[in-house]
């Protein structure tokens, strides 16, 4: 007799339903079986008698996911209200009735949840139960009660977290358990359950030792320190095993053992390790190229230029050596993300001043500011502009003079930096014919850090000034 026909048959000998409203109990029925798996729970579906004093249990479903809460099959049996309340609550008042404890034909406490099937003109036409065993909740529970009285409070807390399906320990992501001296498990929420499903292969039960399930941390169990914590490889996963001993004075009453797995922290830590050597590597590399074409330049003036193109080679060969005095700040400091302003401005300033002086002239540089970090994208730019000022300054401010003074600043206002170059020269002009150098501070100072630049002449000399945004997190005390 197919599955179906048992379900008609039932209906019509015991109850009053009209073939509709068997039809809708029949479509239910049919996810009987799912419901079971996904619950990890007995399910069933019980009608009123013609009589209206009992019930009669007209389909069921056993879980394939966890053992059966009975041993022989229940359809077809009758069910009474002194044994189950809430099913004929929920058939007489068509509310739903949740965790509720239940005691079946065989003895088993179970943990029943029961809803209405409604039919037509939304009359309740049969109930829908879940039935989960709690029997080793509730023996567990008389276990912990026999806690010593200095544990009384913790006694209640874990009381709480095994009965009324408290979400408390459910919450926490860790693995849980909670074992005796003797190692045996007295708890363990959800995520230790799945966790020994998945690592043992085994169903984690209350009773068994810890060391069943995890013999290679044996000696952490036993380790005397009242809070110890351990890394462990499982699986080629890993854990942080951590325990925390509950000791009145001697002996133990029990330790919580937690698990959090650590593997997709660790693997992201690896990642971004062989990252940051990638780039270390990538801007060792960029630096050594610079310093290549800066070497063919030098070995190119060597062999002889003409003196009109003489000046246009050592500009460019300044420049890209300014651009590579980032990549060194980097790479001494490990970080793309912390490039000293300071330290990048008297590297450029220097090289430019010891490089551009003649034997004749005395040309001394000054440097003032707090201590500034930017990003190296930026600290590019800002390189390119301190490298044409100052050469600006080396090639036009001293002229006809054998020494002068260039003095460098920098400070931040709120969210701004401004960068000022003054020299003690012979002042700019502002109808001397354009210079690249300034077409490109004006370009970079504008474009890339998205500022302003100007440059006047002064009482003393030339001052030329940019001011840029910096990037929220650049300042450091």
């Amino acid at each position: 007799m197919t599955h179906t026909l048992s379900l008609n048959s039932l209906c019509r000998l015991h109850t009053n339903l009209a073939e509709v409203d068997i039809q809708k109990i029949d479509e239910v029925a049919k996810n009987l079986p799912l419901i079971a798996d996904l619950n990890r729970a007995n399910v069933f579906i019980d009608c009123l008698t013609k009589e209206g004093q009992h019930a009669v249990v007209v389909a069921e479903a056993a879980p394939e996911t966890a053992p059966s809460v009975y041993e022989r099959p229940v359809a077809g049996k009758f069910v009474y209200e002194a044994f189950e309340p809430a099913v004929f609550y929920t058939l007489q008042n068509g509310k739903p009735m949740s965790l509720n404890r239940a005691l079946t034909q065989e003895g088993k406490t179970v943990e029943q949840s029961v809803v209405p099937i409604k039919g037509f003109n939304n009359r309740v036409i049969a109930t829908l139960i879940m039935e989960k065993d709690i029997s080793e909740v509730v023996e567990r529970q008389e276990k912990m009660k026999t806690l010593s009285n200095t544990n009384d409070t913790l006694s209640e807390i874990l009381m709480e977290m095994t009965e009324n399906a408290s979400l408390i320990p459910e919450f926490i992501g860790e693995a849980l358990f909670f074992i005796d001296p003797n190692l045996h498990i007295l708890y363990f929420n959800s995520a230790a359950f799945n966790l020994v499903s998945e690592v043992c292969s085994s169903e984690c039960k209350t009773g068994n030792q810890i060391i069943e399930y995890f013999p290679c941390l044996e000696e952490l169990f036993y380790h005397p320190e009242k809070l110890f914590m351990h890394e462990v490889t499982i699986l080629n996963k890993v854990f942080q095993v951590k325990k925390v001993s509950l000791k009145q004075e001697n002996p133990t009453n029990g330790a919580f053992i937690t698990f959090r797995d650590m593997t997709e922290l660790r693997e992201r830590e690896r990642e971004l390790v062989v990252k940051s050597v990638m780039i270390q590597e990538i801007h060792h590399r960029v630096k050594n190229n610079l310093q290549t074409i800066a070497s063919l330049l030098r070995l190119q003036m060597r062999r002889g230029l003409p003196e009109e193109s003489k000046a246009h080679f050592v500009e460019s060969l300044n420049r890209i050596l300014s651009i590579a005095s980032v990549y060194e700040i980097i790479l001494s400091n490990s970080s793309v993300d912390n490039v000293d302003i300071l330290s990048l401005i008297e590297k450029i300033g220097n090289m430019l001043v010891y490089s551009s002086t003649d034997e004749n002239e005395n040309i001394s540089i000054e440097y003032s500011g707090t201590q500034l970090f930017t990003k190296s994208d930026k600290a590019v730019s800002i390189a390119l502009i301190i490298n044409e000022l100052i050469q600006n300054c080396m090639k036009h401010a001293f002229k006809g003079r054998e020494e002068g003074k260039v003095h460098v600043s920098f400070q931040q206002n709120n969210c701004e930096i401004e960068v000022t170059i003054k020299d003690n020269g012979v002042g700019y002009s502002k109808e001397a014919k354009p210079s690249l150098g300034l077409d490109i501070v004006t370009m970079m100072v504008t474009h890339d850090l998205s500022g302003q630049f100007s440059i006047e002449r002064t009482a003393n000399g030339t001052m030329a000034s940019a001011r840029f945004p910096l990037e929220r997190g650049g300042h450091r005390d």
